[in-house]
């Protein structure tokens, strides 16, 4: 009879945060292989959430076959001053043995300020008994300051409440969630317009000539009109992830950007760096019926936003993406503001698959050059389960 060894033991906690989910970690607590970057932590990932999965179903792991619930989070004390944790975030890819850590996840960044409170990271007498505590987060992905209000009740973090999120089927408590300076000045070396244009003529081969707004801000996005590309804004997962040629369409469009923008140097680089940039698609307001069933009246919103992750339509929007959404809404010329229909915006309301989503940035323009000082968004998050998660050893020989 062959012997094997025993699976490993590691202490997790499985988290929702906003529309998404994700196994969080205590740097401290990871295999010590694993505590730096390296591929003994990816390995160590992927194994968990049950990646490379050739059959993309992740049975075997703690994924749950979306891009929104293949990830991972590593939380630390940060040794930065005025800051509480270091968040470092990876998405893990599902058919692939790949983690992608070029970029941040704006929906569990709600989720890190409630771990940071769970896992002892906030001394008790930053904890009031009943309101809020701030939480103020390193994002060490992309090198920005992320400040989390997370209500406690008895000292501890408030999970149940009446705050609603569509694409969240149950409603919890609101955690309101700042990105201080989120447009990119540093990720790659790039600005938050890194081509110096509020929109470009974009050339894909095989596919066309467009307009495109290229952001850096949140996460690296594209943005492109939806009637330019054949789409009305108001599409569903199905409409666009049952299409493959429309997937890999996407994919060619987003390589290119990527390539225009400067994150990649050449456009094979795209394959291997799937989480950034991000690529969505926008349209002025009009009516339609979001997944769940729920009428979406065009009174409703400012414009529709689509968006694809992973190479997938989001069911609904990652939180980078909006925090991308709300400062290009902030800032007159760009398609995202033409489509809500011009002006100063410090607000807006857009239709996604599975709703309406409120986000707000604060931008001004300096000798010609715009910056955005914040951008507001509200989540909620809540504990799933706690404990260990196990694994046969994938470093082990």
């Amino acid at each position: 009879m062959n012997h094997f060894p025993p699976q490993i033991k590691i202490p997790a906690t499985y988290m929702r945060g906003g529309t998404s989910k994700g196994v969080f970690f205590k740097l401290e607590d990871l295999p010590e292989a694993a505590r730096t970057a390296g591929a003994a932590r990816d390995n160590i990932l992927l194994r968990i959430l049950g990646s490379p999965d050739p059959y993309g179903k992740q049975i075997d792991g703690l994924g749950n076959a979306s891009s929104s619930t293949s990830k991972a989070v590593i939380l630390s004390k940060s040794s930065r001053p005025g800051h509480d944790v270091d968040y470092l975030f990876g998405q893990v890819s599902i058919d692939k043995p790949f983690v992608d850590w070029s970029g941040n996840c704006g929906n569990l960044s709600a989720a890190v300020g409630a771990f940071a409170i769970h896992a002892g990271f906030i001394p008790p007498e930053r904890i009031a008994s009943d309101g809020i505590c701030t939480v103020t987060i390193w994002q060490a992905n992309i090198q920005k300051t992320i400040v989390a209000h997370v209500p406690v009740c008895n000292g501890e973090v408030q999970e149940t409440g009446d705050f609603e999120l569509d694409g969240v089927t149950f409603p919890a408590a609101e955690i309101q969630l700042e990105f201080i300076d989120p447009a990119d000045d540093g990720e790659d070396g790039g600005a938050m317009f890194p081509t110096g244009n509020l929109v470009d003529d974009l050339e894909v081969p095989g596919v066309g000539t467009f307009k495109a707004t290229l952001i850096n801000a949140g996460i690296p996005t594209v943005f492109v009109n939806a009637a330019d590309i054949g789409y009305t804004g108001t599409e569903l997962q199905d409409d666009i992830n049952n299409d493959p040629e429309a997937l890999a369409r996407f994919e060619n469009i987003r390589a290119h950007a990527a390539l225009k923008m400067g994150l990649i140097q050449d456009l094979s680089e795209a394959a291997t760096r799937q989480h950034t940039p991000k690529i969505a698609f926008v349209a002025p307001p009009q009516s339609y019926k979001a997944s769940s069933g729920k009428n979406v009246a065009a009174a409703e919103v400012d414009l529709l936003v689509r968006a694809l992750s992973m190479g997938k339509l989001h069911h609904a929007m990652m939180g980078t993406a909006a925090v991308a959404i709300g400062t290009a809404a902030a800032i007159p010329g760009t398609l995202v503001n033409a489509a809500a229909g011009g002006g100063n915006h410090e607000a807006v309301r857009f239709g996604h698959p599975s709703g309406t989503l409120r986000v707000g940035a604060q931008a001004v323009e300096r000798n010609g050059e715009w910056t955005v000082t914040k951008a507001i968004m509200s989540r909620s998050a809540r504990i799933i389960m706690e404990g260990f998660v196990r694994i046969p050893d994938p470093n082990q020989k």
